[in-house]
């Protein structure tokens, strides 16, 4: 679980791991480490989970952690498609509900609605509970486009006054989801989700931003290396107090 190599890009910590495995675990560690201290300071936490392949071996590790008292933790997910059927496999909620909020013994798990009746609505209750319940951790990913949730670069605001919103899926991020395993094929590829907004997701006191695979590599480049710009949204983890990029071997292969 060493790493290859450690630095900072600005405030951003990175962290490089020689495999995925490794990178997860690492990931893992340093989240419960977080987790049990605050659940030592207050009553319960507040975390946001993203759904994608990327957080496989993390999630897969912090559940093993005997140690985290799950029933003082409210779970919400950071974006959810629009139109899908609710049993669909690809669902942001279903995915998280297999790997991780039906596999402990959570306080709450809030979801996120892609089939609200009145999707303006459901963003309004879903901003309502963030402010309620002040995000304490964010685990995400970044997107082949420098995504963070599904902020794509056309619809990303470092600024943005929502917590959440609908927005419409650029071609890469709808690729990337078949390239994942996702979908079939593009066709089968919402158009359109919900996501938690950029300052919603920043608002997270610590964030761990994990990020595998060499299809993510040019993504991990420009957050580290690149501007700080919303042409790549996740280049604005380098002003974050307290923010982790975990990434392998693969993926940081051009920052190595």
């Amino acid at each position: 679980m060493s790493t290859i190599k450690e630095f900072k890009a600005d405030k951003l910590h990175v962290k490089v791991y020689g495999d995925r495995e490794g990178m997860g675990r690492g990931a893992a560690d340093d989240a419960a480490c977080v987790i049990k201290k605050l659940l030592n300071e207050k009553d319960d936490v507040n975390i946001i989970f993203a759904a994608a392949p990327s957080q496989n071996e993390f999630l897969e590790a912090l559940i093993l952690d005997n140690d985290i008292e799950w029933g003082r933790i409210n779970a919400f997910h950071m974006d959810e498609y629009i139109g899908l059927p609710d049993d669909a496999p690809q669902g942001f909620g279903n995915f998280l509900k297999e790997r991780i909020f039906d596999r402990v013994p959570f306080k709450s798990i809030t979801y996120l609605n892609g089939n609200a009746t009145d999707i303006e609505e459901e963003c309004s209750r879903y901003t309502k509970l963030l402010k309620d319940n002040p995000v304490d951790i964010v685990c995400m990913g970044i997107g082949e486009n420098g995504h963070i949730a599904f902020n794509d670069p056309h619809v990303a605001f470092f600024n943005d006054d929502k917590w959440v919103k609908v927005v419409d899926l650029d071609l890469k991020c709808r690729n990337q989801q078949v390239h994942d395993g996702c979908f079939a094929n593009l066709d089968e590829v919402p158009t359109h989700a919900l996501t938690l907004t950029i300052p919603a997701l920043l608002s997270a006191e610590h964030i761990f931003c994990v990020v595998p695979a060499i299809a993510k590599a040019e993504a991990v480049k420009n957050t580290v290396n690149g501007p700080i710009t919303e042409q790549c949204p996740a280049s604005i983890l380098r002003n974050h107090e307290n923010a982790v990029l975990y990434v392998d071997k693969d993926s940081g292969k051009y920052i190595l």
